[in-house]
């Protein structure tokens, strides 16, 4: 049914695609007499929230899916990971005003927790499109698991509590549009997660940096990194790592689709930023790709 859906969204998106009057990318939402368009094409960087917001009344379709590792030894023989699915995720945005957005979306999971849905809100504070010399937003999500409790008292995944399955994610994103060739983003986060395992801690700070070069009218590069403050990265008996992912993306009118390469197994702040424990450098990475369409 997942994969019908998909293909359903993708045929609908290229046929979109073939509607638009202008393929030639149009910074939406740019006030002509302004010396630059927006920091970022989209609201999200790869798994990072990005600085900017949706235009009043737009609702934004989401689709994304993490495959499997590429470069393991053995990856050839699940395709280089095409075979596999780490994570998936459905959702929808909507702009309530140019400046606030709210968003709720449904995670497959691939963290301790599954079955994810999450729910977000975000202001854009200040507007460099407007005179100002950065732009700087709030986002805020908050996460909860539908899954089955387990039986073994010992698992996180126990929950004596229902609390237990919630997670929560605040932020504060600060971006400069660079020349309209280049923007650059810092990410100040607090993670909260009401249920841990004992090695590790409940409430923790990070800080993520962004960036994006065009390289041509409606096609940029874009790079993430995140870490997460916390006493150790060894809790029960796995290390964990930072993110770190890479992509391409295009943009037309309506659309952004992106085609990404991360370490990281799952989607959502409470996934990747506490949860990555893959490594770049042992073959660990797979790719991914986000379709957005405007409404």
């Amino acid at each position: 049914m997942k994969k019908l859906l998909l293909y359903l969204f993708v045929a609908g998106s290229i046929s979109g695609y073939s509607q638009d009057d202008d393929w030639d990318f149009d910074e939406e939402g740019t006030d002509e007499s302004s010396s630059v368009g927006p920091a970022f094409f989209d609201t999200r960087v790869i798994n990072s929230q990005s600085v900017e917001t949706l235009e009043q009344g737009t609702f934004d379709v989401r689709i994304a899916h993490r495959f499997g590792d590429m470069a393991t030894p053995n990856s050839y023989k699940s395709m280089f990971g095409f075979d596999n699915s780490a994570d998936i995720q459905i959702g929808v945005d909507y702009g309530i005003t140019d400046r606030f957005m709210i968003g709720l979306h449904r995670n497959k999971g691939a963290g301790p927790f599954t079955q994810l849905f999450q729910g977000l809100v975000k202001y854009k504070i200040l507007d460099q499109q407007d005179g100002k010399p950065f732009t700087l937003s709030v986002n805020s999500t908050a996460f909860a698991t539908i899954m089955d409790k387990s039986s073994d008292s010992t698992s996180i995944t126990y929950f004596r509590k229902t609390a237990h399955r919630f997670s929560y994610f605040t932020q504060l994103i600060l971006a400069r549009n660079l020349n309209d060739v280049a923007s650059i983003q810092m990410n100040i986060g607090l993670l909260h997660r009401n249920l841990v395992h004992h090695e590790d801690v409940n409430t923790a700070l990070s800080v993520g940096g962004v960036a994006k070069l065009k390289i041509a009218k409606k096609i940029s590069l874009i790079g993430e990194y995140n870490h997460l403050f916390r006493p150790t990265n060894s809790i029960n008996g796995i290390t964990y790592t930072d993110p770190i992912g890479v992509g391409v993306e295009f943009k037309t009118h309506a659309h952004v689709f992106q085609v990404n390469f991360t370490n990281s197994r799952g989607m959502g702040e409470a996934q990747f930023i506490p949860y990555t424990f893959s490594k770049w450098g042992e073959g660990e990475f797979r790719m991914g790709f986000t379709i957005s369409r405007h409404f």
